[in-house]
């Protein structure tokens, strides 16, 4: 039978370990916090807490468990799932697993875990602890008033910006709404006017289609012309067929100038073939050797590697400056040991030669006066349209800015949106970090100025209870071989904004420790009943 004293403490049995703080201090087991005390009555049998056993109550803390959920045993390690209960009288109280009980370790301040080993050699320095902490909470509870109060600045001055942009926003909505206007006047009257300019245009494009196929017609005929004479040259025997045997005789021919026209350069010139007729030889043969004939006469230079014969447009005339290049391709006059000035020389000739040997560009059409002053008109008329087109765009583009700044989550009271638009440096031995809130995360080696990104801002990740105590940047550069960067900023109160730690946990995964008079909240209370118990 256990007793129960008002006025002093004792221990009656290991069953209990009664604290007496005053005349209405209430006795309880070992283990057994006040606010479970009631639950304990020794006068009647004892109900294990998930109801499943009722046990006589001098079975509990008899160090051997009874109910499933470990009820019985709240002051021994009898039960592997139980919980011990530290009164820590002047500290906190604090639970611990049953099974921690004299295990030889002190986990509890007031040394009440250790009740039966004295190996241990525990003492109560709740006193000691208590002092420490309070100091530390005193230290904490002044820098939270005063981060408290810069929080308030913040939250002030992000309504401040928060209404500013909305009244941009409005006003930005209304320049679109009349930019638009604008925009669709300005494509209408250039519409008009393209559609008098096209049809005054009509009349010319119709002349310069006729002129240019007289051109073509002209240019075919004088082609022809040219390659029928050529055939008839190189056919010696006149039978009407020009074959291998006659081009082998001509050392223009010689590709390789190797000082004779092999039987397959002879080929190559006749499309791969031993002999061609008239009409075989202008639509298939004179494309390759017309090229050819030119370089040999000197009209103009050789191909580049870049491009084959016969994409060459020789010109009509050959220019009376270039000498020297009679019978070889002017790539052969290039040599090694030549001078200083001979190359220069080449060089100018070269170049005289590409200004001889390009076409003229065709004189702009010259029109009637009406005609003009269309096209000057229209002209006018798009490029009226083109800067109405463009100042849509930028309304658009301020608004779309606007509108994801009003979108982005910056706290509950927007407390974080100062932040925004500043930049944060750590330094270690070897990097600089930099941290941009709610843009980007980067690193920076010391040895040079290569950014490498860390992640750019995704959202907030914190957990249910402070969801705005976590920042989420991901999507950063991929490490080699590995998953794309990605970083955590852990936010906590502080009397500056500071970037404090950098670390990478995993590979390719950074956490950053970020303090901020933002952060600076009272915590929301979410400690057990057992808080204040001991108090």
């Amino acid at each position: 039978m256990e007793h129960y004293l008002k006025l002093s403490c004792m221990v009656i049995s290991y069953t209990f370990f009664i604290v007496c703080v005053n005349s209405s201090e209430v006795p309880r087991p070992r283990g057994v916090s006040i606010s479970r005390a009631p639950l304990y009555n020794p006068e009647k049998d004892f109900t294990c807490f998930d109801g499943t056993l009722t046990i006589p109550f001098n079975q509990v803390n008899d160090d051997y468990c009874d109910c499933p959920d470990a009820s019985d045993e709240p002051g021994t390690p009898a039960c592997p799932n139980g919980s011990f209960h530290c009164t820590n009288a002047g500290h906190k109280p604090l639970n611990i697993p049953s099974y921690r009980v004299n295990d030889g370790v002190c986990d509890c301040c007031d040394a009440s875990d250790e009740y039966s080993n004295s190996n241990a050699n525990c003492k109560n320095n709740c006193n000691e602890l208590g002092r420490s902490a309070r100091e530390e909470a005193l230290k904490q509870a002044e820098l939270l008033k005063a981060g408290k109060q810069i929080r308030a600045d913040y939250i002030q001055k992000s309504t401040e910006i928060k209404q500013e942009k909305k009244d941009k926003l409005s006003e930005l909505e209304k320049n679109l709404s009349e930019a638009e206007k604008v925009q669709a006047e300005k494509e209408s009257l250039k519409n008009q006017i393209e559609e008098l300019e096209n049809a005054a245009l009509q009349k010319y494009r119709e002349i310069e289609e006729t002129e240019k196929l007289k051109r073509e017609e002209a240019e075919a005929a004088k082609n022809r012309e040219e390659a029928t004479e050529t055939f008839k040259l190189f056919d010696s025997d006149q039978n009407g067929i020009v074959d291998t045997t006659e081009l082998k005789t001509r050392q223009t021919f010689d590709k390789d100038r190797n000082g004779e026209v092999s039987d397959e350069e002879a080929k190559y010139f006749l499309n791969d073939k031993d002999e061609v007729q008239l009409e075989e030889f202008i639509a298939e043969a004179w494309a390759r050797i017309k090229p050819f004939l030119m370089m040999d006469a000197g009209l103009f230079k050789p191909p580049t590697q870049e491009k084959e014969v016969e994409d060459l447009e020789p010109t009509e005339e050959a220019p009376e400056e270039i000498d020297g290049s009679e019978g070889e391709p002017t790539e052969d006059i290039d040599e090694h040991e030549e001078s200083e000035g001979e190359h220069e020389e080449t060089e100018e000739e070269e170049e005289e030669e590409e200004e001889v040997t390009e076409e003229p560009p065709p004189e702009p059409t010259k029109y009637d006066e009406e005609t003009q002053k269309l096209i000057n008109q229209a002209t006018e008329a798009r490029k009226e349209f083109t800067d109405a087109e463009k100042e849509v765009r930028h309304i658009q583009s301020e608004i779309k800015k606007l509108e994801e700044y009003l979108e982005k989550d910056f706290g509950p009271e927007d407390e974080f949106a100062v932040l925004e638009e500043q930049c944060f440096d750590y330094e270690d031995y070897e990097y600089i970090y930099k941290l941009c809130p709610f843009d980007k995360a980067v690193q920076k080696p010391k040895s040079n100025s290569m950014e490498t990104r860390l992640g750019v801002w995704s959202s907030w990740v914190g957990p249910d209870e402070n969801k705005y105590s976590i920042m989420l940047y991901d999507r950063g550069q991929s490490c080699w071989n590995g998953p794309q960067r990605s970083t955590h900023v852990r936010i906590s109160c502080g009397s500056e904004n500071k970037l404090t730690a950098v670390s990478e946990p995993n590979r390719c995964e950074y956490l950053f420790e970020f303090t901020t008079p933002a952060a600076c909240k009272e915590a929301e209370s979410d400690a057990n009943d057992d808080l204040h118990d001991e108090l």
